[in-house]
């Protein structure tokens, strides 16, 4: 019998068509997990015990909706797991692909340090704000002063993205679902892809131009001092992100917090941080490691200083959110089109096109659903999109 059968409550049927749907895809994604050879299997519980806890969590979502006070601490720990796990991808990718042999305490160590070092200093800086003003734009300026079950249950339909290796853009899912007007979402959308179309363009022209360099080295062992430069680079483009994205966890919670609320907070988020380390990225890794060489740490490098530059300037440009997923994408698309074109034996652009096209359907369904829930979840952007009609 279907969950949705099981369930009369509206708020689950809506999971449990969900659930339905999801259930197509196991059959690929058991594939792609057998065939893994890494330890991930930590972090790979099995279907039954995966759907399991997302029934759990849609049933306390349900329970403790009426509750504004329990409500926003249990959206912002599925959040905080959920949007990490799903941009994990962009940010510590290509740093756990380079460090595959280094114990997970050591990592723990200094993305959790770099996560506690650069969220205090935004709550220091910003009067107890932890997001960098992200959420000072018009339409996030306003904490929720009450939440609806679907609400709380954003971040365990990005969760449930996430298990298929769907990099979807956790800005666009989550912050819509409290936008408080629809010209919020399109800025949003509109800064998110002029990032996408920036980082092609800035990392074809990188990889076209140093690809020949870096072919004549690819060969040779890397110098010692790669190593602890890769994790320079990494380590800001961690920062950054939490600059950049922590308003996607911390959307539930006050816009300023005390500093009782913000030991929770770090607390929260530097524990799933070491459950997704432990797991070495889990499914949604493949993105990165399907790309050419990432596992290389001097590409790693460049993917790391790149990105954090552009996020950067994104950063200065505008307090508005963006999608970093995209911009990560894109990146990641024109390095591969840079290594095509420096090919000196042109060979099908099948499996070039295919990488890219796949990537862009993957974030493209994740628009897809963000939009879905936001005018299922929000009854103000529904009335406006509908209005504007």
């Amino acid at each position: 019998m279907g969950l949705s059968r099981l369930c009369p409550c509206p708020y689950l049927r809506s999971w449990g068509a969900l659930f339905s749907l999801s259930q197509q895809l196991t059959t690929k994604q058991q594939s792609l997990r057998h065939s893994s050879t890494e330890s991930n299997n930590w972090n790979i519980m099995s279907h039954k015990n995966f759907y399991t806890l997302l029934v759990v969590g849609a049933l306390l979502s349900v329970v403790a909706a009426p509750f504004p006070g329990i409500a926003m601490w249990l959206g912002f720990t599925f959040a905080a797991y959920s949007v990490i796990a799903n941009d994990s991808i962009q940010t510590l990718g290509t740093f756990l692909a380079a460090n595959k042999k280094v114990p997970v305490w050591i990592l723990w160590l200094f993305v959790g340090g770099l996560l506690i070092a650069t969220s205090s200093y935004s709550w220091w800086v910003h009067g107890g704000d932890v997001t960098f003003e992200r959420l000072s734009s018009k339409g996030f300026d306003q904490a929720p002063a009450s939440f609806t079950p679907l609400q709380i249950m954003a971040p365990l339909f990005l969760l449930l993205l996430t298990r298929y290796a769907i990099p979807v853009s956790t800005t666009f899912l989550i912050l819509s679902a409290f936008a408080t007007s629809a010209s919020s979402i399109y800025g949003v959308v509109q800064k998110s892809v002029s990032g996408y179309f920036l980082a092609f363009a800035s990392s074809m022209a990188l990889w076209v131009i140093g690809s020949e360099v870096m072919k004549r080295y690819e060969d040779q062992p890397p110098a010692r001092l790669w190593y602890p430069l890769q994790w320079v680079t990494s380590g800001a483009l961690w920062s950054i992100w939490i600059m950049q994205d922590a308003a996607n966890v911390a959307v539930f919670l006050p816009r300023r917090l005390s500093i009782g609320e913000a030991a929770i907070y770090l607390v929260i988020l530097s524990g799933t941080l070491y459950f997704l380390l432990r797991g070495r990225g889990g499914e949604i890794q493949q993105v990165v490691e399907e790309k050419t060489r990432v596992a290389d740490v001097r590409q790693a490098t460049l993917i790391d200083m790149v990105y954090a530059l552009i996020l950067y300037y994104f950063k200065v440009k505008s307090s508005i959110p963006m999608s970093t997923t995209w911009v990560f994408i894109g990146l990641l698309a024109g390095r591969e089109v840079g290594f095509k074109l420096r090919e000196r034996e042109q060979t099908s652009w099948k499996s070039t096109r295919n990488i890219i096209f796949k990537d862009i359907a993957r974030v493209s369904l994740g628009l897809a659903v963000s939009v879905l829930l936001a005018l299922l979840i929000n009854p103000t952007i529904r009335s406006e999109i509908f209005f504007s009609f």
